[in-house]
């Protein structure tokens, strides 16, 4: 396995970042979990989404504006909660993918080693700070 430039060759082997086989299956461990809490929270919400629509369905006749309005708003505020939820379970579907392939904890950007402790804080990470602020500079 190839891990920030470094072959992993067999158990207890140590990567160029100090990583070990061992740790790499944690990691992978913590982002698997991390999918599947996701993916669980998502389907909660997508059913909660479908409650919510089939109870303003149902009750509907009479509403004012400010009960139409607090309707429409729990719908976005649902209809957010799944995209980011979905954003979220990607990006962690990305990391997977991005560790079988041996690129995990390498920036997209510019390949260099994104930094353990960012990592930490934010596994999901596809790119190194220089690289993540640059990007936002640009979009702002």
């Amino acid at each position: 396995m190839l891990v920030n430039g470094a072959v992993i060759t067999g158990k207890g082997a140590e990567t160029a970042k100090g990583r070990s086989v061992d740790e790499i299956e944690q990691i992978r461990i913590v982002l698997q979990n991390r999918f599947d809490d996701l993916n669980t929270e998502y389907e909660e919400a997508v059913a909660e989404n479908q409650r919510l629509r089939l109870v303003e369905i149902g009750d509907a006749a009479g509403d004012d504006q400010a009960d139409s309005g607090s309707k429409t708003a729990e719908r976005d505020a649902a209809s957010s909660l799944i995209r980011t939820l979905l954003d979220r379970r990607a990006q962690a579907e990305h990391a997977l993918q991005r560790l079988s392939d041996g690129t995990y904890g390498n920036c997209e950007g510019c390949s260099k080693p994104i930094p353990t402790e960012r990592l930490t804080v934010f596994p999901s990470a596809t790119s190194c700070v220089a690289c993540k602020s640059n990007r936002e500079r640009r979009a702002g």
